[in-house]
């Protein structure tokens, strides 16, 4: 991929902002097909609100979201070109850069990662430090998804490789419940509504907690950039209003959440989301908050700090030169909050 083209991408945005009318000119791609890994998960909900709501409607879209195990598994569609976009962990883009294809984060739906590793009351009830988990089953949403990422630094930090674990992935709705509390794993790296849920019934121990901004700072050290949508460079650079379009939406989304009260929540989310147990999605929703973006951009230490949460544990990454810069862009996030001020 030829980065000077994505120059010439975020130029004609750049252009959009100073009153140019780019964005009057159709759309080079009305259809656009989105890969997300647990769509119900409360870590994309801007996502489900931008579709429930028709913001993607309103910006002449027709998307089509398709549901994934987890965001290892929505990554190989848009590697394999079934998917334009993923709705997906930032930090893949830092993977992918490292395997020498160009992924480009664009617009960021949460400012901290909301996943927890918890020990399972049931088959580590003496659980006293990450030494403990060596030889244990850990379930993921899905093998290489940010839910693994966590687990790979939290272990790091502890003194274990990953190779010290077994992995499982058991998805991130009922069937990650069943595995944890059937006694087929011994904790969990998941995300909410399903963590709150096995919290408060019991279910598990917390180890490791990011839905808040002060853990996510204690654990990594700096802001910690966690959902986004991003797409090959390549797609940005031929799809510069189509890529706007996109993120007007999704900012459009994060403000409406700013502000959005239970009741309008639950107007909106679809009922399977809701793991029948609407008054703890909701309370959820209310712990994890603060961890949704509120404006869609990418902070301007976030990716050093993913940067360096992945080298701490993947020899693949630590022995290749990284440009962030190449990673993410704000570009098209800054002319959509003009847009929706």
């Amino acid at each position: 991929m030829n980065f000077k083209n994505l120059g010439l991408a975020l130029t004609l945005t750049a252009f959009a902002a100073l009153g140019l009318n780019v964005q009057a000119q159709p759309l080079e791609k009305q259809k656009v097909s989105i890969a997300v890994g647990g769509k119900n998960l409360l870590y994309y909900l801007p996502l489900t609100i931008a579709e429930q709501l028709g913001y993607f409607k309103e910006e002449g879209l027709q998307v089509e979201i398709s549901d994934f195990a987890g965001g290892s598994k929505a990554l190989q569609a848009l590697v394999g070109g079934s998917a334009d976009v993923v709705s997906g962990a930032y930090e893949h883009t830092i993977n992918m850069q490292a395997k020498g294809q160009a992924i480009t984060a664009f617009v960021l739906q949460g400012r901290a990662p909301q996943i927890v590793l918890a020990v399972s009351n049931k088959t580590m009830p003496n659980y006293k430090s990450i030494a403990d988990l060596k030889g244990k089953k850990i379930g993921v949403s899905a093998p290489g998804s940010s839910t693994n990422m966590v687990a790979n630094f939290v272990l790091a930090k502890g003194g274990l490789k990953p190779t010290d674990v077994s992995f499982v992935g058991v998805g991130t709705a009922a069937g990650a419940l069943s595995a944890l509390r059937s006694g087929q794993i011994d904790a969990m790296c998941n995300l909410d509504p399903v963590m709150t849920m096995l919290e408060q019934n019991n279910d598990v121990k917390i180890v490791i907690d990011t839905r808040t901004m002060k853990d996510t700072l204690a654990l990594f050290g700096g802001t910690m950039p966690a959902g986004s949508l991003y797409a090959k460079s390549e797609f940005l650079a031929n799809n510069p209003r189509t890529a706007q379009a996109l993120t007007n939406a999704m900012v459009r989304a994060s403000k409406w959440l700013q502000t959005a009260g239970p009741s309008d929540i639950v107007k909106v989310v679809p009922e399977n989301f809701l793991l029948g147990d609407r008054a703890l999605y909701l309370a959820a929703f209310t712990r994890g908050r603060e961890a949704l973006s509120p404006d869609g951009m990418f902070p301007a230490t976030g990716p050093a700090t993913a940067l360096k949460a992945l080298q701490s544990f993947s020899p693949e990454i630590a022995d290749k030169k990284i440009d962030l810069d190449k990673t993410f862009t704000n570009s098209f996030v800054k002319i959509a909050n003009a847009k929706y001020k």
